[in-house]
C-alpha cells in the first residue's frame, strides 16, 4: 500500500496496439520498495488511514465480501479489511513486503507479482482497491483490475492530489534534486493522475462507470526529526537519490525541508491532500 508506481522503476513498452502504453517494471520497483520494508510498514504505511477508511466504506467491504488490494504493500489494507469480516488478497511487487504482510495476516492469499498481470480468474471478486499503487502509466493495471472484478463490483483507488496540504513536495523535491535526471521525468508522468478529471479518466477508458471521488487529509506524525527522516527515506522514492548522491547530504536538505512541520513538542506533522476515487462495473456484463 504506497506509492509504488513512483519507486526506482524505468518504463517499458506494453505489447499492445497502443504505442504509447507504458508500464513500470514491477520488479524493479518492488526491489525500491523492499529495501526498508520493516521502516515503510511501521513508520510510514499508515499515513493512508482516512483514505482507506473512507474507500472500504465506501466499496462496502464487509463480512461476506471477497476483496482484491493490488499493491498491497505491508498488508495495513488487508489487516483492515479483514477487520471487516471480508475474504481478503493482496499482490505487491516487493518480497520484503510481501513476506511481512503474511506475518500480519496469517493465511490470507498474498502474492508476489505484477499489477498489470494479476494471477486470479477473471470475475474473482467482489471489491478491488489499490492504495497508491496506480498512477499514471499504469493503465494496463486498471485493465486487470476491471477483469479480475465481478459485475456490479465498487472498485476505487487513491493518489495524491495537487494540495493543499501538500508538506510532501519540498521533500520529494529534495529527493528529485539528488535523484537522476530519468527517475524525476518518470515521476512528472506518474504524477499525473493528481489533474483534475485524470483519474476519472483512466477508469472510464478501462471500462469502469466512476461513482464518485473523495477526498481527505493524510495526517502522519512523528516524534523527532530522525524518526521521519527513517520513515520518508523507506519509501520507494526515496531509493534513486539514496544510490545515485551522498544520503547524509539529502538527510541533511530533508530535515531542512520538514523544518516548518515540526511544533513546539518537535513533532513532525505530515500532511498531504489524499484523493481517491470508486468506480464500479458494469453489473450487466
Amino acid at each position: 500500500m504506497r506509492n509504488s508506481a513512483t519507486g526506482a522503476s524505468r518504463q517499458v513498452p506494453l505489447a499492445t496496439p497502443d504505442a504509447d502504453a507504458r508500464v513500470h517494471d514491477w520488479e524493479v520497483a518492488g526491489d525500491a520498495w523492499g529495501r526498508a520494508a520493516a521502516d515503510w510498514s511501521c513508520l510510514y504505511e499508515h499515513y493512508a488511514s482516512e483514505v482507506l477508511a473512507a474507500m472500504l466504506s465506501d466499496t462496502e467491504v464487509g463480512v461476506g465480501t471477497s476483496m482484491l488490494d493490488v499493491a498491497c504493500g505491508a498488508g495495513l489494507a488487508i489487516r483492515q479489511a479483514r477487520g471487516n469480516g471480508a475474504d481478503v488478497a493482496g499482490i505487491d511487487a516487493s518480497a520484503n513486503l510481501v513476506e511481512l504482510a503474511r506475518r500480519r495476516n496469517p493465511g490470507v492469499d498474498i502474492r508476489l507479482g505484477s499489477m498489470f498481470d494479476l494471477p486470479w480468474p477473471d470475475a474473482s471478486f467482489d471489491a478491488v482497491i489499490s492504495v497508491n499503487g496506480i498512477w499514471g502509466g499504469c493503465e494496463g493495471a486498471l485493465r486487470e483490475m476491471r477483469r479480475v472484478a465481478r459485475p456490479g463490483a465498487l472498485c476505487a483507488i487513491s493518489f495524491w492530489g495537487a494540495g493543499p496540504p501538500l508538506d510532501m513536495r519540498p521533500v520529494f523535491e529534495v529527493f528529485a534534486r539528488h535523484s537522476p535526471s530519468g527517475h524525476v521525468d518518470g515521476m512528472r508522468s506518474t504524477n499525473r493522475i493528481a489533474r483534475p478529471g485524470a483519474a476519472e479518466g483512466m477508469l472510464v477508458d478501462a471500462g469502469f462507470e466512476v461513482i464518485r471521488r473523495g477526498a481527505r487529509v493524510s495526517t502522519i506524525e512523528w516524534p523527532d526529526p530522525d524518526l521521519a527522516w527513517r520513515a520518508l527515506a523507506s519509501g520507494g522514492p526515496a531509493q534513486p537519490a539514496l544510490d545515485h548522491a551522498d544520503p547524509t547530504a539529502i538527510r541533511r536538505d530533508v530535515l531542512d525541508a520538514l523544518r516548518p512541520m515540526r511544533d513546539e513538542s518537535g513533532i513532525v506533522r505530515f500532511r498531504n491532500d489524499h484523493q481517491f476515487v470508486v468506480a464500479r462495473v458494469n453489473p450487466s456484463e
